[in-house]
């Protein structure tokens, strides 16, 4: 992989995580980054796909159809991508401690 494709590669991760900072659990007021939902961030195929996986708060979660879609399509708009693919996953289960602490702060977990 030369220079350039390690830059393109570092910028849709970087421009995907500036994303996922825009999505919000509507019951929680701090993005899914910051709460440690998001677990994988990976660009495939000469930078043409990019692969995330996520998970939730709780498997039940009853905003997980509005959350994952949200996640996807806010990454869609990153030029360049042809596919997105949002993973939901439940393992390892989600605690606490994945919460940036920042996240941890704006909740009271501080």
């Amino acid at each position: 992989m030369d220079s350039n494709n390690i830059q393109d590669t570092l910028s849709i991760e970087e421009r995907a995580v500036e994303l996922l900072k825009t999505v919000f659990d509507p019951e929680i007021p701090v993005n899914v980054y910051d709460l440690g939902l998001i677990y994988r961030i990976e660009v495939k195929d000469d930078n043409k796909t990019l692969e995330v996986d996520m998970t939730l708060t709780a498997p039940n979660c009853p905003a997980a159809d509005f959350i994952v879609e949200d996640v996807r399509q806010k990454l869609e708009c990153i030029g360049g991508l042809e596919r997105v693919d949002v993973n939901l996953v439940f393992e390892p289960e989600w605690t606490k401690d994945m919460m940036t602490e920042e996240a941890k702060m704006e909740l009271g977990f501080l």
